[in-house]
């Protein structure tokens, strides 16, 4: 199962290890996908990881920018540092220790979105601790939104490693996934991945793969 939007309705964050798939509610329907033209590349090897958790946060008059590299290109994120300092500080933490490098996007739904970020590629891992963050109470999820896949029993804001990106034009979620950012350059990329084809489990036949991410702050 896969960690995004809830177990049937949640995006999975992968807190812990508990087993449950973190992920976004899935929509009722999806359009046929299109090939995407990305580099063939090999599976992301699953990872066996325990990374202490973070305890920083990010500095609200900064501006952190993520770059994440992939088989399809790259893309970036600027993290809301403002409202969500907390998340961002987590996810700074595990970018900061290379956790993300080699791990692949797992699970893709055309037309709602992409979620990656999960050390053993099938949406049930997560880097051995959550944070828990009360997204804004406005917050929407429309395309480029970048926010933490959490379970379906875990609290509203809770995350781990697994992260999505928004590729419709309103995911139409509840405000309980953890905001992380937003896609700021290269959201073409970001549409590319989004309409690779992928098997019944909505995992991608041909592997998408996170190359590197790395964050810059200002």
């Amino acid at each position: 199962m896969a960690l995004l939007l809830g177990c049937t309705l949640l995006v999975a964050a992968c807190g812990g290890d508990s087993g449950d798939d973190e992920s976004a509610a899935t929509p009722d329907s999806t359009e046929a996908p299109a090939a995407a033209g990305c580099e063939k590349v090999a599976a992301a090897e699953p990872k066996d990881v325990d990374v202490a958790k973070p305890k920083g946060e990010l500095d609200k008059n900064k501006t952190y920018v993520a770059r994440v590299l992939t088989n399809c290109g790259e893309f970036e994120i600027t993290l809301d540092s403002k409202r969500a300092p907390k998340t961002g500080g987590s996810f700074k933490a595990l970018v900061d220790e290379k956790f993300y490098d080699g791990l692949a996007f797992h699970r893709i739904v055309p037309g709602f979105v992409i979620q990656g970020g999960d050390p053993k590629g099938d949406g049930s891992g997560g880097p051995g601790f959550s944070v828990t963050e009360a997204p804004p109470g406005d917050l929407t999820y429309g395309k480029g939104v970048v926010a933490m896949a959490k379970t379906a029993t875990e609290a509203a804001g809770t995350s781990g490693s697994q992260f999505f990106v928004v590729t419709g034009e309103d995911a139409g979620l509840p405000p309980d996934y953890a905001l992380l950012g937003r896609v700021t350059k290269g959201q073409e990329v970001v549409d590319k991945i989004g309409v690779v084809e992928v098997g019944p489990d909505e995992k991608p036949i041909d592997p998408v793969v996170i190359r590197q991410i790395r964050i810059t702050e200002s």
